[in-house]
């Protein structure tokens, strides 16, 4: 179950929530992203989502996901109706990051509420429908910060079922209003399937919406990226991650159950520095799907900390990344450790 930690509810009317989560079809002929009308929907570049993440007091990442090459362009503005623009900005959506693109947008006013505009143009020039996303900026002031908490998405064979409302726990915290969300890791299950029915206690049956990636246990990229786009068929889970912004943690099934860095590996074993390929891809498909601000000098880091104005700083720690492979199999455990060798005791 989400959990709410909030000192005052602020925020948005039913209105604007309505119109920030669905493609605005009636905003494709304002500023720069004004293209051309085509008349079938497959001929244009489609939004599978948007979100944004690692909030500071004058920047935020914008991530969006396409269906084929193409360029992302963001407009973000201040006012809902982009009559000015505050920061353009664009990038690459490409094969060989599933057609996912992300990037920081700086330059921007701290502890405000802001908008943000996603398009997609293919290599042809044909541009889709946009779709808005919100987020707030860090403040420079004292004031009161709210936030959700979470983890664990589709896991045990639970996953969407539409007859059910999907996964209302995203509507739940919407309802909230929060300035973020921290998910505390698990955004998705790589090791566990997801059937096309679960009978439940009282005789109903929980009907799940299947694909062919999550009808497996995650070896392959494609796998490991398929268990991240199934979330993105929910409703909830895409309005929700438009209008709050996200501080990503991950935990062991983004992997496998229970993992670690030398004790977990499939068939194809390791790299010639010993890491396991079976993480490495698992590695791979969550940052090109989270939010995440990009650490060059550390490439695929998790841990950082996130200054969320002068009353709160978030730290965000991997303890997965880093730990001993027999810490909770065998071995001393004088010796085991989660966070590296520095977490050693003495």
């Amino acid at each position: 179950m989400p959990t709410a930690i909030s000192a005052r509810r602020r925020g948005l009317t039913r209105r604007q929530l309505l119109v920030r989560s669905a493609s605005t079809a009636a905003l494709a002929g304002l500023g720069a992203l004004a293209r051309p009308y085509l008349s079938r929907a497959a001929d244009r570049p489609a939004i599978a989502g948007i979100q944004s993440g690692d909030i500071a007091t004058d920047s935020a990442v914008i991530w969006a996901r396409t269906d084929r090459a193409a360029r992302m362009q963001i407009e973000c503005a201040s006012v809902e109706n982009f009559a000015t623009i505050l920061r353009t900005a664009c990038a690459d959506a490409l094969p060989e990051r599933d057609f996912t693109a992300k990037l920081l947008l700086d330059g921007l006013p701290p502890g405000q509420d802001l908008f943000y505009r996603v398009r997609f143009e293919d290599r042809d020039g044909v541009a889709g429908e946009s779709r808005v996303g919100h987020f707030r900026t860090a403040p420079l002031d004292r004031r009161s910060v709210s936030f959700v908490w979470s983890g664990d998405v589709v896991g045990q064979g639970w996953g969407i079922d539409p007859a059910r409302g999907g996964l209302r726990s995203y509507r739940t915290m919407l309802n909230e209003h929060p300035d973020f969300f921290i998910h505390s890791g698990d955004h998705i299950y790589a090791d566990c399937t997801v059937p096309a029915e679960q009978k439940l206690p009282n005789g109903e049956v929980w009907r799940n919406i299947v694909t062919a990636e999550k009808s497996v246990v995650a070896r392959s990229l494609e796998e490991f990226r398929g268990n991240y786009k199934y979330n993105w068929l929910d409703e909830n889970f895409r309005a929700f991650h438009a209008e709050v912004p996200m501080f990503a943690q991950w935990d062991d099934h983004e992997v496998a159950d229970d993992w670690s860095p030398i004790g977990t590996a499939d068939s194809t074993g390791y790299d010639t520095d010993g890491s396991s390929r079976l993480v490495a891809r698992a590695r791979r498909a969550f940052h090109e799907f989270m939010p995440m601000r990009l650490m060059p000098e550390r490439d695929g880091r998790v841990y950082r900390k996130i200054p969320y104005g002068p009353l709160l700083d978030v730290f965000i720690i991997d303890m997965r990344s880093y730990r001993d492979s027999s810490w909770n199999k065998q071995g001393d455990p004088d010796q085991a450790f989660i966070l590296g060798e520095s977490s050693l005791p003495g």
